[in-house]
């Protein structure tokens, strides 16, 4: 018979109750060195025994104690005899506290600002959260509330490549996955089966690498070119001791691009096209100038072509000329209309709050108790914004943790007491020390120190490198995830670039530019005082004091095609606007312009942060975009090839139609 249950009158959901029964699942197991049986555990914990049957109860503790060890809890399982090793009836459980603890680790201010800095480079929500939680943990144990201010860059790792989230799961937890896959090479789609040993991004896209079961040897697949969701099997596999995601995307170089665009130009523009990487120009001919570059993905490199129009024309091979004339073909139509009716709401739509889970409801308890022992009398408000919940969200926590512990022994509960808005909590010793890092929160900061020590500019004994060094170590198992998972973030191209621009930074000097304007097609040159540099899907930016338009400027390194020092200091030290999450600073001579974007293109609503949307059939999406100028809104038209039209202004509308037919007539 269950033993009586302490009831909480509001803790009636199934995710609060499996949170509870797992929280007096980890006290239990951490309470003992020799071990509870499988009886002894549904006896203590009530929650056990609402089960409807024996075998269900079995099968809630199966699923416990898996999710227990996906969030790094070191659940044992062994037997007192060793005769009865395979009788799991007789088995006994325990968490062996040493295992469990995170172990002591100090960083230096310097470190500290580092790891700060690598918790904040994460754009999924989900990760974003995991680096929060481990800072925090770190921070607990001595790590200082640094200020990232001592790095004047800001380097995000990009991650809504499509069936990102569950290429990660499967490579951080070591699962087989089948999916089906587009080639690059002939255009055709083949299911392929896949260990996955790593992921990472590079030249601006996410890659997984593994032993591909299909084909028996190892191989590279681009995220972006899976074209189904990824799918679980059963098992687990082992990766070769000698392999590390680094070293693997070191080996991707474009030098290895099988193909060559031959293209034609209007003298003096479409300079995107004449500086990419390994472009050479030939002798004019006929009021066109010639380039020839290498390139890999033809569907790519077809809509940078498009995105000129009348000005570029593409010559050979004779595959690339059709595929940019089809997306010409296709942009047209769609830019000639119908358009539907398009109502907009007020605003655009933030995404709904997702509902806690009872995972990471649980890890926020089991932080939450170390911290309310070694603060005893914290404040409500604090706590909770420490934390990141809600005052209320933050009550409900802690009378969840009112009710949890052993039921047959009363003095085995917590004790939860408020004095005014003081919060005291007793008799959880076993919870008192921070929980390890799990594979999440280890991998955000151990992938982001690794990929900020990394960046040109930064000495190989930087704060980064030695706070990698502490928390790679801290980590114990978890801490190979940092073989798996690796990002560049500068290729050639940028990295010098980029350290022109830190030591800019450091000495205070003011630079000299030479800069390509895309929306202009034209070369320009600037001198700037730097502010910072900071990095936004997969693009570096320069964000900058331009003492021509004499006010704060953006400037992308890839189109920055000369940086020099001067001798000139800049003037007083200009404050970032802080506006890297957008880009843009509207100005009362914006123009608001309507689109409408099929679904491979609706991230344009989201990359140019649409003002209103308004849904539309068939998934597609209309968007209201305020821009400075629209000299660049043909090409992005061209470049999406028919995913996305102009609706409105009327004359912006025409402009389009007019500039497709244009660049129509150089594919007859």
């Amino acid at each position: 018979m269950c033993p009586g249950y302490r009831q909480a009158g509001t803790l009636s959901n199934v995710s609060a109750k499996r949170t509870e029964r797992l929280l007096t699942l980890v006290m239990l197991l951490l309470s003992t060195q020799r071990g509870y049986s499988k009886d002894e555990l549904f006896k203590e914990i009530e929650l056990y025994c609402r089960a409807p049957t024996a075998a269900a109860r079995e099968k809630l503790f199966d699923r416990d104690k898996a999710m227990l060890r996906e969030q790094g809890i070191p659940v044992e399982s062994f037997s007192d005899d060793p005769a009865f090793d395979h009788d799991n009836s007789i088995r006994r459980y325990r968490i062996d506290t040493a295992e469990y603890r995170l172990p002591a680790v100090s960083f230096s201010a310097e470190e500290s600002a580092a790891l700060a800095l690598a918790a904040g480079m994460w754009d999924v929500a989900a990760l974003d959260s995991a680096a929060s939680r481990a800072l925090r943990k770190l921070q607990d144990l001595g790590a200082v509330s640094a200020d990232t201010s001592a790095f004047p860059i800001e380097p995000r790792i990009r991650t809504n490549e499509p069936h990102w989230d569950e290429v990660w799961r499967a490579t951080t937890s070591r699962r087989v996955i089948s999916f089906s896959y587009r080639a690059a090479s002939t255009g055709r789609e083949e299911q392929r089966t896949l260990q996955p040993w790593g992921m990472g991004s590079r030249y601006g896209n996410w890659y997984v690498v593994g032993r591909d079961l299909d084909r028996g040897e190892e191989r590279y697949f681009r995220l972006s070119r899976i074209t189904t969701t990824p799918q679980t099997l059963e098992g687990t596999f082992h990766v070769p001791d000698t392999f590390t995601m680094l070293d693997s995307l070191g080996s991707l170089d474009r030098a290895s691009e099988p193909f060559e665009a031959v293209v034609a130009v209007r003298p003096d523009t479409c300079h995107l096209l004449r500086t990419r990487r390994g472009a050479r120009e030939e002798e004019s001919d006929g009021g066109w100038d010639t380039i020839r570059f290498p390139y890999g993905d033809p569907e790519e490199t077809a809509a940078d072509i498009a995105a000129f129009g009348p000005r570029a024309r593409a010559v050979s091979p004779p595959d690339l000329v059709a595929t940019v004339g089809h997306q010409l073909a296709r942009a047209a139509a769609t830019q000639d209309g119908p358009f539907p009716a398009i109502e907009f709401g007020v605003a655009a739509p933030r995404p709904a709050r997702r509902k806690t889970s009872a995972d990471a409801h649980l890890r926020r308890l089991l932080d939450l108790v170390p911290y309310l022992l070694d603060h005893p009398g914290a404040q409500m408000e604090e706590t909770a914004v420490r934390f990141g919940v809600t005052r209320a969200q933050l009550a409900a926590d802690l009378e969840l943790l009112f009710v949890s512990g052993p039921r047959y022994y009363p003095d085995g509960l917590i004790e939860v007491s408020l004095d005014g808005d003081r919060i005291f909590l007793s008799n959880a010793d076993n919870l008192a020390e921070p929980l390890r890092l799990n594979l999440d929160e280890a991998c955000t900061l151990i992938v982001g120190l690794d990929t900020l020590r990394r960046l040109p500019g930064l000495a190989p004994g930087s704060a980064a490198a030695t706070a990698h060094a502490k928390l790679t170590e801290a980590a114990g198992d978890a801490g190979r995830v940092g073989k798996a998972i690796a990002t560049t973030l500068t290729e050639e191209a940028v990295g010098p670039t980029l350290e022109t621009i830190q030591a800019a930074l450091s000495t205070h000097m003011q630079l000299d530019l030479t800069y390509l304007v895309p929306t202009r097609d034209e070369v320009t040159r600037r001198t700037v005082e730097p502010i910072r540099a900071f990095s936004q899907d997969d693009v570096w930016y320069l964000e900058a004091w331009c003492t021509s338009a004499r006010s704060i400027r953006n400037f992308r390194l890839d189109r920055i095609q000369d940086a020099r020092l001067t001798a000139d200091l800049a003037g007083a030290r200009r404050e970032s606007s802080g506006e890297s999450e957008t880009l843009f600073r509207p100005t009362a001579d914006d123009s608001l312009i309507t689109v409408i974007l099929q679904p491979p293109a609706r991230w344009v609503a989201d990359h140019y942060h649409a003002e209103r949307i308004h849904e539309l059939a068939a998934g597609s999406l209309a968007a209201e975009i305020r821009v400075s100028t629209t000299q660049w809104i043909p090409g992005l038209i061209s470049r999406l090839g028919g995913d996305a039209a102009v609706a409105t202004p009327e004359g912006l509308r025409r402009d389009c139609v007019v500039w497709l037919a244009a660049a129509r007539v150089n594919y007859p």
